[in-house]
């Protein structure tokens, strides 16, 4: 039996295998749809104007929609590569409104450029030959309203194409479309994994570090664990004050081990920024982890404020785990029934806790805890 294609998660591996290339594709799609769009608007007033003055039709709209696609490629390559600098070297350092005010700048200086391009370089090829083209060669005041035109369309057209972004970076990737498209507005039964971590000794290091530094010290830890996320295929389902939820599919969670590798990837994560924690707060960020796998509900809730919710004892039980962590004395506890349905492995060192009845529920569940796993 074939295996069910599934958008979100070719779209989460491709991005983690091709981060830039990924995000360059987006942009490209949608500044050749912007541009297209535009492109159409125009020559159906073109059109317009040809019949109300009793004009010949505007020629050659072949050449004007080839030249909205090369502009949409390469306006959606500038201004994604440059979204991918200003995300990487000003995103914690500026806030988003500057940010997309350069954004908007940049795209202004294309929009300039590229006029000049078309009235000096282009113009015989893609608007000489059509009704209107010696109005235009020989009119600055014609060129100037197209810039103007062009100006608002492609200011506007970056603020929403930037709040786009946004929307799927919070959401994650591969997972807009489907909500669009109204896969979530009604509960519906997945079978996933969820690992629940939460900072150890986060009260003494609030103590310590005073509320404000401490809110920097989760944000820098939490950024952190972004970082990893999509290598192994792990999504983030909440962020509830020092803890973060994550979660897998299945077959993504299993492959390769990823939600076990994910925790130790954490760790290495902090280890190799030990200089940067100690030198800012005098700290390293360690985590405590319960993971667990079942069905659970998944559905869009809210009205004011939308977001996906994933509902069931699958949750309540991983959170239980993760509650069980200091108890014992570990960093890393998961069911028997996690382990057993991971791949056979000599690879993961398991400790066994016992058999233990979890806070809430009626039946005893088996607890290992997870010392190390090899490479």
């Amino acid at each position: 039996m074939s295996k069910k294609w599934d958008y979100t998660s070719t779209a989460q591996k491709f991005s983690a295998k091709f981060p830039v290339l990924s995000y360059l594709g987006i942009q490209i799609n949608f500044w050749i749809i912007a541009s297209v769009f535009l492109s159409i608007l125009l020559h159906l007033q073109a059109l317009s104007i040809s019949e109300t003055s009793q004009l010949n039709s505007p020629a050659r709209f072949n050449n004007t929609l080839a030249l909205s696609v090369m502009f949409g490629f390469f306006y959606g390559i500038i201004l994604g590569l440059t979204d991918q600098y200003l995300d990487k070297n000003l995103h914690e350092k500026h806030s988003m409104g500057r940010i997309i005010l350069v954004k908007s700048t940049i795209s202004l200086l294309l929009i300039v450029l590229t006029l000049i391009l078309i009235r000096y370089t282009f113009f015989d090829f893609f608007i000489a030959a059509s009704t209107f083209g010696d109005n235009l060669k020989e009119n600055d005041k014609s060129w100037r309203y197209l810039f103007y035109i062009l100006a608002i369309y492609y200011f506007v057209m970056t603020l929403i194409i930037s709040f786009i972004n946004q929307v799927n970076r919070k959401y994650g990737p591969g997972v807009l479309v489907p909500l669009l498209l109204g896969k979530y507005k009604y509960p519906k039964e997945e079978e996933r994994i969820f690992m629940f971590m939460d900072l150890k000794s986060s009260t003494t290091i609030a103590e310590k570090l005073g509320h404000l530094k401490y809110s920097s010290f989760i944000r820098d830890s939490f950024m952190d664990i972004n970082q990893i996320l999509l290598k192994f295929n792990a999504e983030v389902y909440q962020y509830v004050g020092d803890e973060i939820v994550v979660t897998w599919r299945v077959p993504d969670g299993l492959r390769k081990l990823s939600c076990i590798r994910f925790f130790f990837g954490c760790e290495k994560q902090f280890q190799d920024r030990t200089q940067y924690y100690m030198a800012n707060y005098g700290f390293l960020p360690h985590f405590k982890a319960g993971l667990h796998m079942g069905k659970v509900t998944v559905v869009e809730i809210g009205d004011i404020k939308r977001d996906i919710a994933y509902h069931g004892d699958t949750l309540n039980t991983a959170s239980r785990i993760q509650s069980l962590c200091n108890e014992h004395h570990k960093n890393f506890l998961i069911s028997a029934y996690m382990l057993a349905s991971l791949e056979p492995n000599d690879h993961i060192r398991t400790e066994p806790i016992g058999m233990i009845l979890l806070r809430g529920k009626s039946t005893k569940v088996g607890i290992l805890s997870v010392e190390g796993i090899g490479t």
